[in-house]
């Protein structure tokens, strides 16, 4: 379930647009199962997801020179934490879709961060933090360690294309053995507000996601990308 944390940094608006770009195999299994995907943070392809900047890393060995404990669990707090990416955007992107799906087949959701929050009702095994991601120099810029989340909400600037916002969980309570990630329950009609096809598939393509959301009885809004439309000259 969703909730609010006051030292997380969200937009105001709930009806702020966000984006996951996702291919169609993992959509499907979004659909069957009501279950989104949270991947370890530690298993992210950026090497520094969830670590400190360094003027925040040598304030931490400070620390821990007293408290070797205290540094421990950072360490060991990645393995426990889990997340959900998402993309804020009030269009398409076109960056999105060459990062995230390949040989021009892929979908995009479309939901809002309001909708976002209702749909994680769903889960009740473990709490959900949603919070918008801040990009920084991690050469010179520090980050607050004041809450145990704060190192999952920070980026370097060269990622800040991304403009991500993330749905955070620390699942140490469910006292899981984690290897890449967990699935929560989710409202898919709540998360859903509309469905593009890749804006270069071939006609098949769109043709295979609407008979397959036709058979599977979902009555998802479903339209074409027009990022690659005709040009009028």
């Amino acid at each position: 379930m969703y909730t609010p944390n006051s030292n997380i940094i969200l937009p105001n608006d709930p009806d702020t647009i966000i984006w996951k770009y996702i291919d169609l195999s993992k959509f499907l299994d979004l659909l069957l199962a009501k279950k989104m995907f949270m991947s370890r943070s530690d298993k992210f392809e950026d090497q520094y997801e969830g670590t400190f900047s360094e003027p925040t890393y040598e304030e931490i060995k400070k620390i821990a020179i007293d408290k070797p404990e205290f540094l421990d669990f950072y360490k060991s707090h990645r393995k426990n934490v889990v997340i959900s990416s998402w993309h804020i955007n009030e269009y398409e992107s076109f960056a999105m879709w060459q990062i995230f799906t390949k040989n021009n087949e892929g979908l995009a959701i479309q939901s809002t961060l309001g909708r976002l929050q209702k749909a994680l009702e769903s889960e009740d095994r473990v709490q959900q933090f949603i919070g918008e991601v801040n990009y920084i120099d991690y050469k010179k810029e520090h980050i607050p360690f004041d809450d145990s989340f704060f190192p999952f909400l920070f980026k370097r600037k060269s990622f800040q294309y991304e403009k991500e916002i993330r749905v955070i969980s620390d699942v140490t309570p469910l006292n899981l053995s984690v290897n890449d990630g967990i699935k929560i329950h989710v409202d898919i009609h709540q998360l859903i507000e509309k469905i593009y096809i890749h804006p270069k598939s071939e006609n098949w393509y769109k043709k295979l996601v609407l008979e397959l959301m036709n058979r599977l009885e979902f009555g998802f809004d479903i339209e074409k990308s027009d990022l690659e439309s005709d040009i009028l000259i």
